[in-house]
């Protein structure tokens, strides 16, 4: 049997109806301890729940097709290894991803990182692949996946700065806790909910109204009086404020793009931004390693803004890079990336409001399905955006790890409340007349706040 010597995105067939993937490094002081673990995805590139998560607390997979069968040590060498009987696979998955984390360093401090692949009925080796690192606390060193009916590895060499929990987020799994690492999968979505009638209420005409579908212009108009009982309700009747929208884009996002979910969450924030401020636009940005702005959201144009201006095909982690005609106005999704850099965007967006004064405050409605890392980087960002007209409402879409956003509330030294947060677990089965309650509780208090200290 040929050994294929891999370099980084290089493939080869699999033969073998049973393999090993033997992650194998160098031992010794100041060396982490390293995990070896299997995900095993579908055609769009999620877990289908918690179990397809293979790794030492989970170490078998419920079709016995994936194995974790743990470490050993020799001469020096430790190795951590999955196995994979690619007969039992079943049908609905088509990757099986090769990943590993790392204990009390990076993969930087692992010498002689390399990949094997293995015939697990004769040993004989089939791949192998030489890995170098560096910061990383997470890895992908490779996959295996079906191609026209048959079996292929590929060399991914992919690193995480976020650990395992970074590289769980991506593919669907979430994590409440990292210290105790429970891992959840994201539930399948049911599609949205329609907008029971609420009291009527004061609301304002939008630019582009007019220009909608019957049903989408009926439902904003529901929603439009939502929102103005809810800002009644928390004594913010007469506010007006420029609204922002930042939505995450990161790999672990691609699902509920697919699934609508993204789209009727721009849908009911049309709402928000049509009814605090009457011009009919929306300032947007999209991010995941780096931030992109995106071209406002004009009422009039609701219906495909989504769609033209965040091709959720292009997020994903392995999916080939395919090339688009992008209009000059367009952002190009492969330069947003796959992480979590959230205090990039919010850098972005505190630039864009010192740079474009108005007399109305601003308010950030930023979406998010977790994995955030960036700790301090962020809050650095949001106590340096105290003293600025802008109040940060985050929501997070699923139980993931929010870190900094979830604690800011209790975080003392600063002279205003400037930050929100909540989460919901499936924000298409929250009724509007929550959402926007939720949604809207903070901003009336911060406004408040802000103008006595002369923020405002």
């Amino acid at each position: 049997m040929a050994v294929w010597a891999m370099s980084k995105g290089s493939n080869c067939s699999v033969e073998a109806p049973v393999v090993r993937a033997e992650l194998v490094w160098a031992a010794g002081p100041g060396v982490p301890d390293i995990d070896a673990s299997a995900l095993l995805l579908t055609s769009v590139g999620r877990v289908r729940d918690d179990g397809d998560f293979v790794f030492y607390n989970q170490p078998r997979h419920a079709s016995g097709a994936v194995r974790y069968l743990g470490k050993q040590h020799a001469d020096g060498t430790a190795t951590d290894t999955v196995e994979v009987d690619l007969r039992s696979v079943e049908p609905a998955v088509e990757r099986i991803v090769l990943g590993a984390s790392a204990d009390g360093g990076t993969f930087g401090q692992a010498p002689g990182l390399v990949l094997r692949l293995l015939d697990a009925a004769s040993g004989a080796p089939i791949a192998r692949f030489d890995m170098a690192a560096g910061s990383e606390t997470a890895f992908i060193g490779g996959e295996l996946y079906r191609r026209q009916g048959a079996w292929r590895f590929r060399a991914v060499g992919q690193g995480y700065a976020s650990g395992l929990a970074g590289l769980a987020t991506d593919f669907g799994i979430t994590v409440d806790d990292p210290a105790q690492a429970p891992l959840v999968a994201v539930p399948l979505l049911p599609p949205p909910a329609a907008p029971a009638p609420p009291p009527s209420g004061a609301t304002r005409l939008s630019k582009g109204e007019e220009q909608l579908p019957v049903d989408m212009r009926k439902r904003l108009s529901l929603r439009k009086e939502q929102v103005a009982v809810s800002l009644r309700k928390h004594g913010a009747a007469d506010v007006t404020a420029r609204v922002i929208l930042v939505l995450d884009a990161s790999g672990s996002m691609s699902f509920l793009y697919s699934k609508g979910v993204v789209a009727d969450v721009v849908e009911r924030m049309a709402a928000v931004a049509a009814q605090l401020d009457d011009d009919g636009e929306m300032q947007a940005w999209t991010f995941a390693t780096h931030p992109a702005r995106l071209p406002d959201l004009r009422l009039g144009e609701l219906p495909e803004w989504l769609r033209l201006h965040v091709r959720v095909g292009e997020i994903s982690l392995f999916r080939r890079k395919r090339k688009r005609g992008l209009d000059p106005s367009q952002a190009d999704m492969r330069d947003v990336g796959i992480q979590n850099e959230e205090q990039k965007v919010i850098a972005e967006v505190r630039a864009y409001v010192r740079e474009n004064p108005t007399s109305a405050p601003t308010l950030v409605l930023f979406f998010s399905d977790g994995g955030v890392y960036r700790n301090a980087e962020i809050e650095t960002q949001l106590r340096e955006a105290v003293e600025e007209p802008v109040f940060w409402q985050f929501v997070g879409l699923g139980h993931a790890n929010y870190g900094v956003l979830e604690r800011f509330d209790t975080l003392p030294g600063r002279r205003v409340d400037n930050v929100g947060f909540f989460s919901v677990d499936d924000i298409s089965m929250v009724p509007d007349a929550e959402l926007y309650d939720r949604l809207l509780s903070e901003f009336p208090q911060w406004i408040k706040a802000a103008r006595g200290a002369g923020i405002l």
